[in-house]
């Protein structure tokens, strides 16, 4: 099979093969069905086979970690400016994104989306955009997150508040086979720290957006479909992804394709994934596309003293 050679898989026994054979076939009758409906509703929207297309629901359910802590966020509520908002914000461009990164195997999603945040918010404050731990997060962050076994954006930083972070190239990530090693209390102090923990209001894209004017965010979405799972390019748009909320992502945008408004979404499952490692869900009315208007919260990171 090509796609076997493509993304080098080896299956040990013929079972096996027939075995990932058939997943792959149901998951190619689902990508043509809904490529083939959005092509007549004249959407944008289109999936395409990827690393994903012979993995089973529990294998991809690991890299869905997203712990729902509701009114636990507990932050400030985002008061929108006055001012008139940017028709389209780009924070990839403006040099406040650090590269597509790769969870691997490790439902730590959470650390992702957190260090995200943190990223953006520290390069748009005058600091040189670096790329924070999410190994420290996933290792250390043991009181409110549980590592490859899920967490949650606003508990990140709240641990946050209290510690600081280090790099990424001097605390790596090693997690993701899924095991999580112990703490190195020898790397826990880090050049950035965490302040003003701070909800966006619920099911408001316009507070979303106000609050993409900013910075970068972290949200969460139901990331357990194939229309997402397979996303390639276009806007992904309606109820088909679902709003159960599982996994954490970052948005870094937002904007308008072909007519369709959007947000600009930067995903962690590596850069062989959708578009480069991002995805663009449309701007709805209510929880959004895939929920993501349902727990956006973000903070501010400036330099440790």
């Amino acid at each position: 099979m090509q796609h076997v050679a493509e993304h080098g898989f080896s299956y040990g026994t013929i079972e096996e093969f027939n075995f990932r054979a058939e997943i792959f076939s149901q998951v190619n009758q689902e990508i043509e069905s809904i490529n083939m409906a959005s092509g007549k509703a004249g959407k944008s929207l289109r999936l395409a086979h990827n690393h994903l297309s012979t993995w089973t629901y529990a294998e991809k359910k690991r890299m869905l970690g997203f712990i729902d802590v509701g009114t636990a966020m507990n932050g400030e509520y985002h008061v929108p400016s006055n001012e008139t908002i940017a028709d389209s914000v780009n924070w990839v461009t403006a040099g406040a994104v650090t590269a597509v990164k790769d969870q691997g195997q490790c439902g730590s999603c959470w650390s992702f989306s957190t260090t995200g945040t943190v990223e953006g918010s520290y390069q748009i404050n005058g600091n040189p955009l670096t790329a924070f731990s999410e190994e420290e997060l996933v290792q250390c962050d043991k009181f409110t997150n549980h590592g490859c076994k899920g967490g949650s954006m606003a508990l990140a930083f709240r641990w946050l508040e209290k510690h600081t972070l280090n790099t990424e190239a001097n605390y790596p990530y090693t997690s993701g086979q899924g095991v999580r090693g112990e703490c190195d209390k020898s790397l826990e102090m880090g050049p950035v720290k965490v302040t003003a923990l701070t909800q966006v209001p619920q099911s408001s894209p316009e507070g979303l957006k106000d609050a993409l004017s900013k910075q970068p965010v972290s949200v969460a979405i139901e990331a357990d479909k194939v229309v997402f799972q397979h996303y390639k390019t276009g806007v992904l748009t309606g109820a088909d992804c679902g709003t159960s909320l599982d996994h954490g992502v970052l948005a870094v945008g937002y904007g308008t394709e072909d007519g369709t408004d959007y947000f600009l979404v930067k995903n962690s499952w590596g850069a062989t994934w959708g578009d480069a490692g991002y995805i663009k869900l449309g701007v709805e009315a209510g929880a959004g596309v895939c929920g993501i208007q349902l727990q956006p919260v973000y903070a501010n990171a400036v330099a440790a003293e």
